[in-house]
């Protein structure tokens, strides 16, 4: 059931303490610790433009991550922490946490459509408007989908698809505390235009129908 995890690779960092921090920072690196695990802590270095290019790609603080530090066996680790720079803004220090394949941690995971032919809604020309292409899960983590599955047989115009509705894997559990709206199937603009012109032309008719009763 797990899906692909993207890897984060480190080096491992001689030395601790500010100066070694520093010193790192110097060479084009962000310093870093994972903790956690049963194991002891592991000083660790991250290439600065790795590391800034996944901070802006987003959802940094929920991925899981497979960690790779030669001589060290890969494990799986989340984001506990950035310290950044007061003025720059940007990141001096990162904290990783070690997981079990038992953690719970909470992630967002991408939603997918299938059999878009088999809806009756879609067929008409009707618009899928999807209000949540993901959906941030509290899951296992050596239980974490690769992605939510909507099956759209048989929807039609007017219908909602919510997350009660899919599919979940076991354990896992929404952390919006509600059946929430994950997209909905709406009729298409010409329509909707068709049926706003005939709602005004009636009202015209009605008007002019209370007109002359009225005389």
């Amino acid at each position: 059931m797990a899906g692909q995890i993207p890897d984060l690779i480190a080096e491992a960092r001689t030395g601790t303490g500010k100066g070694a921090a520093r010193q790192a920072r110097r060479d084009g690196f962000v310093p870093g610790v994972v903790y956690g695990g049963d194991a002891d802590p592991l000083s660790i270095q991250i290439p600065f433009n790795v590391l800034f290019k996944k901070l802006k790609d987003g959802r940094f603080l929920s991925t899981l991550f497979n960690l790779k530090v030669e001589g060290q066996e890969d494990v799986r680790v989340i984001c506990r922490g950035v310290q950044r720079d007061v003025v720059k803004d940007l990141p001096t220090h990162i904290d990783l946490l070690r997981l079990r394949r038992t953690s719970k941690i909470s992630l967002f995971i991408h939603v997918d459509f299938e059999n878009e032919e088999e809806a009756p809604g879609i067929k008409k020309g009707g618009v899928l408007t999807v209000v949540r292409p993901e959906v941030e899960l509290n899951v296992t983590a050596g239980d974490i989908p690769e992605r939510l599955v909507v099956d759209l047989t048989g929807k039609d115009i007017g219908d909602t698809i919510t997350i009660s509705q899919i599919d979940l894997p076991a354990g896992a559990k929404p952390t919006i505390d509600r059946d929430f709206v994950i997209a909905n199937l709406s009729a298409p603009s010409s329509l909707r235009s068709s049926d706003s012109d005939d709602g005004e032309a009636e009202a015209e008719v009605e008007a002019t129908a209370e007109a002359a009763a009225e005389e």
